[in-house]
């Protein structure tokens, strides 16, 4: 069900995009962009699981999404404010986002335990692989000291998402 949308995160992973495929390393600003990027994907899909669920586990977890995405994405909007960076659009960031827009389609297809489960085991999968982006590519490539702090931040907070989702999904089953 999330193959899609693991396929774009696993682009995170691989920082794909031409640019970024032939060695070059991306800067703070397109990594701001992509770790932005998927705050904002996460908030989206858990906004459609509030407005599609009955169940009060996933309810709860969408609500945690929301809440600690947008947390974490009001702290990267006051750091590049701060530093005066422009987070910079990219092939990646494009790349999720579209991903995200089909999977987001295609869970508005379903309905019930169905949606619920869909939901949860994209989140399972969407947060391993950001995790594993942010751990090998987003933060040992962030050459400044206050992002690179932000996101190793946002990688506890999201590994904490992992196990809610793994959880979670177990509980459906």
């Amino acid at each position: 069900m999330f193959v899609r949308l693991s396929a774009a995160i696993a682009a995170v992973s691989l920082l794909g995009g031409a640019a970024l495929a032939q060695g070059a390393k991306p800067t703070d600003p397109q990594i701001a962009h992509i770790a932005y990027t998927a705050g904002v994907i996460d908030i989206a899909a858990a906004k459609q699981a509030l407005k599609k669920t009955h169940n009060k586990e996933v309810k709860a977890f969408a609500q945690d999404m929301v809440r600690d995405h947008e947390a974490v994405n009001k702290q990267a909007l006051a750091l590049v404010k701060k530093l005066k960076v422009t987070p910079e659009d990219n092939d990646t960031s494009r790349t999720l986002s579209k991903n995200a827009a089909d999977k987001r389609a295609e869970l508005a297809k379903l309905k019930g335990a169905a949606f619920d489960k869909a939901y949860v085991d994209n989140e399972v999968g969407y947060h391993k692989a950001v995790d594993s982006a942010l751990e090998t590519n987003l933060i040992p490539n962030s050459s400044n000291a206050e992002l690179k702090s932000l996101l190793q931040t946002g990688l506890k907070i999201f590994q904490g998402h992992e196990q809610h989702a793994e959880h979670v999904a177990a509980s459906l089953k």
